[in-house]
């Protein structure tokens, strides 16, 4: 009579191996419509979202009345957030047909090509911050939709040349992260009945001091008409009170 072979140690050693492809998954194969998002709990959402200070009022404010604005403070003052939740808030009440989140994928001392995948895996993680503070206004499904329908769209700055964007909400996040011409490149695409929101901190940039042109297209922009260029403080962060703490030393 045959050995029977050890099915319990086979079943294990797949588990084993399953688990360590969903790890490696897990950290490379990031994707907006990927199978996780499927797998969470569909849930209800804030339909609105309020200020936690004075600057985040004004911030607030400043969406609801001007077509362009520049929002600069440290991190964690809700800057993102809360341009992100406006842009939900503009879509869901019919104001906007489409939001348009970009931010730039700069290279921190390490280089693109060593992550695995095509370009669309290589700047999955840049982008997801992007998409973090969407699924906490959205449920994962109705985000998918979205996302799959083109009505929400996260894109790398670079992508950004060219186009016009009508009708629709454009958050660009870590501005910081752009040149000055890159910058005027990303202004000059607001289109009619849009509203654009840049947000970054001038003193986080992962570019040399020079090179990043946030400071002096706010400066520049102060004197415009209908831009709103709000500056928020470390007594608007939001986070652990030791953020604010901290960022007053460093």
């Amino acid at each position: 009579m045959a050995k029977r072979p050890n099915t319990r140690k086979t079943r294990e050693h797949i588990h084993h191996e399953n688990e360590g492809e969903n790890n490696v998954r897990s950290l490379f194969g990031w994707s907006p419509l990927g199978n996780d998002e499927e797998e969470r709990r569909d849930q209800r959402f804030l339909r609105h979202v309020k200020p936690r200070s004075d600057g985040q009022e004004n911030l607030m404010k400043a969406i609801d009345n001007s077509p362009l604005i520049v929002a600069i403070g440290p991190a964690g003052t809700g800057k993102t957030y809360l341009a992100v939740s406006k842009a939900v808030e503009a879509l869901e009440s019919g104001q906007v047909s489409r939001i348009i989140l970009s931010r730039p994928a700069v290279e921190a001392g390490e280089s693109l090509g060593y992550l695995p995948g095509h370009v669309e895996d290589k700047l999955g993680p840049y982008l997801r911050p992007l998409l973090d503070a969407l699924s906490d206004r959205l449920s994962p499904k109705r985000l998918k939709m979205l996302m799959s329908e083109g009505i929400i769209e996260i894109a790398p700055v670079g992508f950004m040349r060219g186009r016009t964007l009508n009708n629709a909400f454009v958050v660009i996040d870590e501005a910081q992260n752009c040149t000055y011409g890159q910058l005027k490149m990303l202004l000059t695409r607001l289109g009619w009945n849009s509203t654009m929101v840049v947000t970054g901190d001038p003193h986080q940039t992962d570019l040399l001091p020079e090179m990043s042109g946030l400071a002096q297209i706010a400066n520049q922009l102060e004197q415009v008409e209908d831009v709103a260029v709000v500056r928020l403080e470390a007594k608007d962060i939001v986070r652990h009170p030791l953020v604010a703490s901290m960022l007053k030393v460093l």
